[in-house]
């Protein structure tokens, strides 16, 4: 029987182009000032983990560096795979800015060209998944990771297309031979908690 390794995946804090509404896609922006609290905040509310990672892009790598730091597991270990779809020609709009290029299509649902769609996402993030339990048997990991990410293993398993918060997520768990992906609860690292921003003082 093999080892059953618990999974949290959470979404990164908030990131500058999510303040401005943007979509980002594979896109680079950095965590906000009150991304870096909410990280630090959400850290509180985990637990005990044994091993965080995250993807590459800035926003997820720097809210697991944050909380791996807090929680005494680091360093936050890396895997490309986790980072969010390519949104194609929609990075870097706001939902106004691509309604008024492509009138309904945020609606019907109808993807630009380089979209990176569900059946191309999974099949990597599913990859990444398993690699976790493979290298981490038995343990608990946390996995920060995207919205897009989130949804789509949502999908997956026949649950209705939620948004996900900032520092929000899913438990997952994996186990059997071979191994399945079960889904657990949705988790909120911020309910209840109060996010401090601070801002360096002036000399």
């Amino acid at each position: 029987m093999t080892a059953v390794t618990r999974l949290l995946m959470v979404r990164h804090g908030q990131s500058t182009w999510n303040a401005d509404g943007r979509w980002q896609g594979h896109a680079d922006a950095p965590l906000s000032v009150l991304g870096e609290a909410q990280a630090a905040a959400a850290a509180e509310a985990i637990g005990d983990i044994d091993v965080v990672v995250a993807s590459d892009l800035a926003r997820a790598r720097r809210t697991a560096e944050i909380i791996a730091d807090a929680l005494g597991v680091g360093p936050a270990l890396v895997d490309a795979r986790l980072r969010e779809r390519d949104a194609g020609a929609w990075t870097g709009l706001t939902r106004h800015e691509i309604e008024q290029r492509w009138p309904g299509h945020l609606a019907e649902w109808r993807t630009p060209d380089g979209f990176e769609l569900d059946q191309q996402l999974l099949v990597r993030v599913v990859d990444a998944v398993l690699d976790l339990h493979a290298q981490f048997p038995g343990q608990h990991v946390l996995a920060v990771a995207h919205g897009g990410v989130l949804r789509a293993l949502d999908r997956r398993h026949g649950i209705h297309d939620e948004h996900f918060p900032n520092l929000g997520g899913r438990r997952f768990t994996l186990g059997g031979e071979p191994v399945e992906i079960s889904v657990g609860e949705r988790v909120s690292l911020l309910q209840g908690r109060d996010v401090v921003v601070t801002t360096p003082t002036q000399i």
